[in-house]
């Protein structure tokens, strides 16, 4: 295509996909009410006419004047995001996917495969264990104090949870994928396998936005099993690569084996042409020549 042609496909793409995350947004918007009960049900409430005396319970509430219009407008604008997914994500595969090899595509079809019920198994792990995390956040309140939160609090401290969950989960599909181009052997995986395990829990521990040993555990256990699955599956693909490939174990700087056996012919060889001389101009004794050369051209 010409850039135009392209600029013109790109506004196309652009368009449905704006269109799709707008429709889901207007339906969301009905239905913001449940979705604001589904967020904030992990919360212990506390009973109605009561105020929340110590770590046993909490009140939601809205601190300012603009708070409810705008985590109901938040809110809405989130879950058609998520509902939409499936149109804006193909729109911007559809843009790319003619740019691609077709052995590409397939790795590309595998990726996605894999990362999607990834992202949804750590999103879902996230939202399990929510209660027992907020009731923890909840058990350090003082006697004698109320613990009133707002629900822009709740929302955040759920899609945050629930983000680095889904994208912790796909940590070890890069490992696989490293391995899948050669950057990383199974070998050197499994070597590494206390230091990698150390290094997600220190991961867990830091990157949860509760201080709860619940979370850090939900969250690195997970992974730890996921990583050796991912080393599992390289050390057999490195397997399957060396039997094809004999040279495979070699290192960078050794030699692979030279082969010096000639190839029969199975057809008869075409003689080569000998070169033609550059033709000479008619009538001149020689060839005619412009600043020492003898072509033109």
């Amino acid at each position: 295509m010409p850039l135009v042609e392209h600029l013109r496909e790109l506004r196309n793409r652009l368009a449905k996909g704006v269109g799709a995350i707008l429709l889901a947004t207007i339906v969301a918007l009905v239905f913001s009410q449940k979705v604001l009960e589904f967020i904030t049900k992990p919360v212990p409430a506390c009973p109605p006419g009561a105020t929340s005396s110590g770590g046993n319970c909490a009140i939601v509430a809205f601190n300012s004047l603009m708070a409810p219009i705008s985590v109901t407008i938040q809110v809405s604008l989130t879950v058609g995001l998520v509902a939409s997914s499936p149109i804006w994500l193909y729109q911007l595969w559809a843009f790319v996917a003619p740019g691609l090899h077709r052995n590409e595509k397939k790795y590309t079809y595998a990726f996605v495969g894999a990362a999607v019920p990834l992202f949804a198994g750590g999103a879902y792990l996230a939202y399990l264990i929510l209660p027992v995390s907020v009731k923890v956040l909840i058990s350090f309140t003082p006697a004698g104090s109320a613990n009133i939160l707002s629900l822009g609090d709740v929302l955040d401290f759920t899609l945050r949870m629930v983000l680095v969950f889904g994208v912790s989960f796909e940590l070890p599909l890069i490992l696989i994928m490293l391995n899948m181009t050669g950057v990383l052997t199974g070998r050197t995986m499994l070597k590494w396998w206390r230091f990698v395990i150390m290094g997600v829990f220190v991961f867990g521990a830091v990157i949860t936005p509760t201080t709860d040993p619940v979370g850090m555990l939900a969250l690195a256990g997970p992974i730890a099993v996921l990583y050796f699955v991912a080393v599992i599956f390289s050390l057999l693909n490195d397997k399957r690569r060396a039997r094809r490939d004999p040279d495979a174990g070699l290192d960078d700087d050794e030699a692979s084996h030279l082969d010096l056996t000639p190839e029969p012919l199975d057809h008869e060889v075409e003689p080569v042409a000998a070169s033609r001389m550059l033709p000479e101009q008619a009538g001149a004794k020689g060839p005619r020549q412009l600043n020492g050369y003898d072509d033109i051209t």
